[in-house]
């Protein structure tokens, strides 16, 4: 049985590229590009021909002009299968175009095709539901991403036009606004990697190589996910004494949707781990966010931050006399200095300054994060993995 699907496989994907041969070339169609397309999605239910995926990534490299060649190749490629091979290592090679980064894969949006219902259709049903929920949990990861790419794009332009327009408002009102959106990308993000831990194989017959080859590039997809999150709520709480209700609200629901994010992360890790997923090697390690920032948060929701009380204590401690000494000695003001040294009076003249040590807030996430390549294919194994965050 096997061996006929192989030989029926092969069939199959010359008659596709002798078929792609005959087309003429047009501003749609590349008898090349969908000829590498064929090659690097064929049947063979083992792995994928990377000699092939990196000639359709180098014809992207040419030219963003061989995108929409490319996108029709892969979209028809799909549109006539039913075979789950063809339909993973179709994802798997968007997934490598995502990771290209080029800016004219941004702007893609939503994926072309549809693998929302897919069912294989040379098996039987009940002997592939793990690999068809495989795939559709796959497409819709994908789908997500690419939406998402796509919208950052046309938000990185509006907010540039939003500065612009921002331009004679105080730097206060414009931090606020900055906080506002870094806790928004964040939020997305995470939503985002909840789409990425559905991805998984159900049964055991859904552990096969090629699942476990799609493993590999949705482990390093959460790699890379995780650090932008990560970096994201370290960005943001450096800046914790700006914060408002709102932007408190926003930090703190993302910090507890951080916490049960990295409880299942421990478990994902785990289960790729004992099927065999190589990227799940190493388990991540857990790193606390302080209790202070979550107590200020909250503070701050309520009504009363630390900024305020300080403020308070300042008020009620700190006294001008206009006449401190005799009435008119003018010398005699109480005045107060911030800077970054520390704590010392001076009594001179009869006058008294307080200079009040300065203590920038501590950053939860000091240690290094995996560095991110940029790269021209499948994503790959990254050597160093970035810590978990509960608290």
């Amino acid at each position: 049985m096997r061996l006929w699907r192989k030989v029926s496989g092969l069939v199959k994907d010359q008659n596709s590229i002798f078929i792609a041969s005959l087309s003429r070339r047009t501003p749609l169609r590349n008898p090349d590009i969908e000829a590498a397309v064929i090659k690097a999605t064929s049947h063979d239910e083992f792995s994928m021909n990377m000699k092939n995926v990196d000639r359709v990534f180098r014809w992207l490299r040419l030219s963003s002009c061989n995108l929409k060649p490319l996108i029709w190749a892969i979209s028809i490629r799909i549109e006539k299968t039913r075979s789950w091979v063809v339909a993973i290592k179709v994802l798997i090679l968007m997934h490598g175009l995502y990771s290209t980064r080029l800016p004219c894969v941004q702007r893609i949006g939503r994926l072309p095709f549809d693998l929302s219902n897919f069912e294989d259709g040379h098996s039987r049903k009940h002997e592939m539901h793990g690999i068809n929920a495989f795939i559709r949990a796959y497409f819709a990861f994908l789908d997500q991403k690419s939406s998402l790419l796509c919208m950052e794009l046309h938000e990185k332009r509006s907010n540039n036009n939003m500065m612009i327009m921002m331009h004679n408002l105080d730097v206060e009102e414009k931090e606020s606004y900055s906080i506002v959106q870094d806790l928004v990308v964040v939020q997305k993000l995470q939503s985002l990697l909840d789409v990425l831990l559905e991805i998984k194989p159900l049964s055991d017959s859904a552990i096969v190589p090629l699942v476990l080859e799609a493993m590999d590039c949705v482990m390093t997809e959460i790699f890379d996910v995780y650090s932008r999150i990560r970096n994201g709520i370290s960005r943001v709480l450096s800046r914790i004494n700006l914060f408002g209700k709102v932007e408190a609200t926003m930090a703190l629901k993302i910090i507890k949707k951080a916490t049960i994010q990295a409880e299942e992360l421990s478990l994902y890790f785990e289960f790729n781990r004992d099927i065999g997923v190589r990227n799940a090697e190493v388990c991540p390690i857990v790193e606390q966010i302080s209790n202070e920032d979550i107590k200020e948060l909250e503070e701050i929701i309520n009504g009363v931050s630390d900024k305020e009380q300080k403020s308070d204590e300042m008020d009620r401690a700190i006294v001008v006399h206009e006449n401190f000494g005799e009435k008119n000695d003018s010398k005699s003001n109480l005045r107060t200095i911030i800077t970054d040294r520390w704590e010392t009076f001076d009594e001179e003249n009869g006058g008294c300054s307080a200079i009040v040590k300065y203590i920038p807030r501590t950053n939860p996430f000091e240690a290094s994060l995996v560095p991110t390549n940029s790269i021209n294919n499948v994503p790959v194994k990254p050597q160093e993995l970035p810590d978990l965050i509960s608290f």
